[in-house]
């Protein structure tokens, strides 16, 4: 249900039978042309299954930053399919694209992009007024609760710490109820103790509200909390990890693009 937004994106919605909140058919990506052709993604084939926590590790120049923009619809693949649940992203004007981002999808970046002049509850909503639409009160509580914002409403994000302003971007990126929130490295910009209070919202959220999130991670320790972690290598899957620990996780990743795990 998405009922925090009046509207919704005109794209033809279709039941997938294997609840996948995102999937990637034979998808590939190349920046470049001739001798400079640099191939971001080969043939990829990847699932998200609805209510998951997935992260999504590999060196750098693995593909990771490009995986994370073409299944959020940010950038098209140059071959392949793309769908964010029974949606094919496809064909979709750029008018059409922006308005499933913003009711269908969630960021949370690094940089916690907040605006300055905003208030905590101001940015929170921010993506709702921007759609036009009507803000879901009860939602939102919940959302403000969950984040524990309650007592920082009419804060502007300087009054805040690092952790309250992640707190606030997940809080934003929550809003619309999406159907998957991406997470770019959220926790990059924060120290220890605050990045594990952050991940443990994270796997929290996905526990008790069947939130789906695909979070990009350089850390061990941060996909440790998810269910799954991907490794990838060249563009390409180099191997999955199920219930993962941090030990095993940074096991995977020493042997990266030697044994192609």
């Amino acid at each position: 249900m998405h009922s925090t937004v009046t509207t919704h994106t005109s794209a033809t919605r279709v039941p997938d039978p294997r609840a996948l909140a995102v999937r990637l058919e034979g998808v590939g990506k190349v920046y470049g042309t001739a001798e400079g052709a640099v191939v971001a993604l080969r043939d990829l084939t990847l699932g998200f299954a609805t209510g998951s926590f997935t992260a999504v590790m590999g060196p750098s120049g693995s593909g990771k930053s490009t995986l994370l923009h073409v299944a959020a619809g940010l950038d098209s693949p140059d071959r392949g399919a793309v769908w964010l649940g029974g949606t094919s992203l496809a064909g979709l004007s750029q008018a059409r694209l922006t308005v499933l981002r913003r009711e269908r999808v969630g960021f949370v970046f690094q940089a916690f992009n907040l605006m300055p002049s905003l208030t905590v509850s101001q940015n929170i909503g921010l993506p709702v007024r921007l759609g036009k639409g009507r803000l879901d009160r009860q939602w939102l509580r919940e959302v403000v609760a969950r984040t524990g914002l309650a007592d920082r409403l009419r804060h502007r994000p300087s009054q805040l710490s690092g952790g309250q302003q992640q707190r606030v971007a997940i809080a934003r990126a929550l809003v619309t109820r999406p159907d998957v929130v991406f997470a770019d490295e959220p926790t990059g910009a924060l120290d220890t103790t605050t990045s594990r209070e952050v991940l443990g919202l994270l796997r929290d959220i996905v526990d008790t509200t069947g939130q789906t999130v695909v979070m990009v991670t350089h850390d061990p320790v941060a996909a440790a909390f998810a269910d799954r972690v991907i490794f990838l290598a060249d563009g390409g899957v180099a191997g999955t990890l199920e219930a993962p620990t941090a030990d095993a996780v940074a096991e995977r990743m020493t042997h990266l693009g030697t044994d192609r795990c």
